[in-house]
């Protein structure tokens, strides 16, 4: 039978241990600059990407309802492009994020390419590591940290 004692250390995710913190087996400061970017933050920035992918394909194509193809393709676009090239989006940006390789490098095209079509796919981004990075992130070897 299941107890409440189990229930709640499910509902409290998986138990920390003093001194550790998303980032640290990479070598990231537990806080501030350099950091893992947070859940909340992240959420966020994708919030706002979507909302501009949003607003660029209704005017490039209309305000007609049933474009939902026509938005991921210009999210898909922004990722591929800006994620690519600065190693932000939009979101990322006005949020305070960057994305880059483990070792301190730009993620480059492909991976940008990798990236942007494992996000679209949703699942990959929702299944996580103890550091925070989606299954997205870390089939590139990239980590998206505050700036």
């Amino acid at each position: 039978m299941v107890d409440r004692k189990d229930l709640a250390s499910w509902l409290q995710g998986p138990p920390s241990q003093p001194g550790q913190w998303p980032g640290r087996r990479l070598g990231l400061p537990e806080g501030g600059s350099g950091s893992i970017a947070r859940p909340g933050r992240r959420l966020a920035a994708l919030c706002i990407d979507w909302g501009m992918s949003y607003l660029i394909a209704w005017f490039l194509f209309g305000g007609n309802e049933g474009n939902e193809f026509l938005i991921m393709a210009v999210f898909a676009a922004e990722q591929i492009l800006l994620v690519g090239t600065l190693g932000y989006s939009f979101g990322h940006r006005l949020l305070g994020l960057h994305l880059r390789r483990l070792n301190g490098g730009a993620p480059g095209p492909l991976a940008a390419v990798v990236r942007t079509l494992l996000l679209c796919l949703v699942i990959p981004a929702l299944i996580f590591d103890a550091d925070q990075r989606g299954l997205h992130d870390r089939a590139i070897g990239t980590v998206l940290v505050r700036t």
